[in-house]
């Protein structure tokens, strides 16, 4: 199985609702619209000629110059019986950032789903048990979404140079 072979049967099923095809170091990557990831993740997992039946990561993805499309949630997934990988990717906004869960086909999904809760605030809807995960309950931000600032502009106990800034 190739990496074109997979395009044109998901191509053939879905059409032009999945774009952004390319390979970067061979790994086939598209995207999906975000109401379709579980419809997109069942073919896969359960076409007999794709047999994408392994996550090995869901993590989320902020791109805060990006209107209306701040948050991805980006899937990989791995066909153990051909040994090939893809991902996939799909974005929402940041003012609703509802996905569709995936655990109830991937029981892997489940605490990546939670850890992408926790870190960029992404609510994976239908998710049994969607609370933070590694983060205190009280705390009322994602600290992986690019809001604040890299580091203390007016920190002076360091010297650039080293740094390479200077």
């Amino acid at each position: 199985m190739t990496n074109e072979t997979i395009q044109n049967k998901l191509t053939e099923k879905f059409g032009e609702k999945l774009t952004e095809w390319e390979s970067p170091y061979g790994l086939l990557s598209f995207r999906a619209p975000a109401q379709m990831n579980v419809e997109v993740l069942e073919y896969l997992f359960n076409e007999p000629t794709m047999r994408f039946q392994f996550m090995t990561d869901l993590t989320g993805v902020h791109f805060p110059d990006r209107k209306g499309e701040e948050l991805s949630v980006v899937y990989h997934l791995h066909n153990l019986v051909d040994n090939i990988r893809l991902r996939l990717k799909i974005y929402v906004p940041v003012t609703q950032p509802d996905v569709n869960t995936a655990s109830k086909l991937f029981s892997a999904a489940n605490w990546m789903e939670r850890e992408t809760y926790d870190f960029f605030g992404i609510n994976f809807v239908g998710h049994p048990n969607l609370i933070r995960i590694l983060n205190v309950d009280e705390m009322d931000y994602f600290p992986m979404r690019k809001e604040y600032e890299m580091e203390d502009p007016t920190r002076r106990d360091k010297d650039d140079e080293m740094f390479g800034r200077g």
